[in-house]
């Protein structure tokens, strides 16, 4: 078989493709793009659940936050508030969250989950900037 004739099948076979059948490779977001906050399963159930059960206006969204003070210097803030101009807004598990600018760099990749089994129960915070964390792991230093 020539390279012509090679070429021609090659070509053949390449326009006999359906474009619906090619498929983009996955790509692995860069760390830049991966989600600063961002909830198991089970802590977004349970977030679904106090909403529900304390009838949220819709228009909240879940605000994650720190502030000063607790055991170790910083503690962590959950709760359902309005949005701001300033805020940026994040998705986990199909959930809204906003997040103040200024909190970022205490909370980029941290993964809140919502263990409930009998020797832990509540919301718990996996943070990989904080450098030390109080027993109950709700206080955290950097």
């Amino acid at each position: 078989m020539s390279d012509d004739n090679l070429d021609d099948v090659i070509s053949s076979l390449i326009d006999d493709v359906d474009e619906e059948e090619v498929q983009e490779p996955v790509r692995e977001k860069p760390k830049s793009e991966m989600i600063p906050v961002s909830l198991t399963e089970r802590a977004a159930r349970q977030i679904r659940k106090i909403r529900d059960t304390e009838d949220l206006d819709e228009g909240l969204y879940l605000r994650v936050a720190v502030e000063g003070g607790g055991c170790s210097g910083l503690s962590y803030k959950l709760g359902f508030d309005i949005r701001t101009d300033e805020d940026e807004l994040f998705y986990s598990q199909d959930l809204e969250i906003v997040v103040d600018p200024k909190h970022l760099m205490y909370l980029d990749g941290i993964q809140i989950d919502y263990p409930d089994g009998l020797d832990a129960r509540g919301f718990t915070f996996d943070n990989p900037n904080a450098s030390e964390s109080c027993g109950c792991g709700s206080s955290f230093a950097v």
